[in-house]
């Protein structure tokens, strides 16, 4: 398993904007009114995701409850990673009960706007939708004992909610790199 850290996206950058369809084609955006925001870069078949999607489910549910909007994109090409398919997304969220949107980047362009690299990758926003948080959800790792407990993510999804500064201390997340189309990577990548 290859592993690959995020890009890191400069801190204060505006939350790009998207659009973009679930596993039953409804679109769902990113819109002003929230919180904060949350958004997941994740897929199906990474064992770096496999390894957290209980406590993503679970942090999805909490902050849910308290204002925050999450949203949970696959930008993997699903021709050649089917496990990552539209279908196989819907079965990934009602088996985990994610309780926030999990939608498709088939083009990849929101991916490359977020200077998304790997999965999971995570960015939390203020409510104004600032970034104020990129990095990871804790220190555990697949086989590395540690508890997956979303302590980092937690922890700036509580600033972002107090109205206070995220640590300064952010720890790029690690996963399995974004599966690009043939010819789509990006120039960091």
């Amino acid at each position: 398993m290859a592993a690959v850290e995020s890009q890191m996206l400069e801190l204060g950058t505006l939350a790009p904007p998207f659009s973009l369809p679930d596993p039953d084609g409804v679109h769902h955006a990113l819109a002003k009114g929230a919180n904060a925001y949350l958004i997941m870069f994740i897929c199906n078949h990474c064992p770096f995701v496999k390894h957290v999607r209980e406590e993503l489910a679970r942090i999805g549910s909490e902050y849910g409850q308290r204002g925050v909007a999450v949203f949970a994109i696959n930008s993997n090409d699903i021709a050649n990673y089917p496990g990552d398919s539209p279908e196989q997304m819907k079965l990934e969220a009602e088996t985990w009960g994610y309780a926030f949107p999990y939608l498709l980047d088939d083009d990849q362009s929101i991916a490359k706007q977020y200077l998304a690299a790997c999965t999971p990758d995570f960015y939390v926003f203020d409510a104004e939708q600032r970034l104020v948080y990129r990095g990871q959800l804790d220190d555990s790792r697949p086989g590395n004992s540690k508890p997956v407990d979303g302590r980092d993510l937690r922890a700036a999804l509580d600033a972002a909610l107090s109205g206070t500064p995220a640590s300064e201390q952010q720890v790029p997340s690690i996963g399995c790199n974004i599966k690009w189309k043939p010819g789509n990577a990006p120039d960091y990548f």
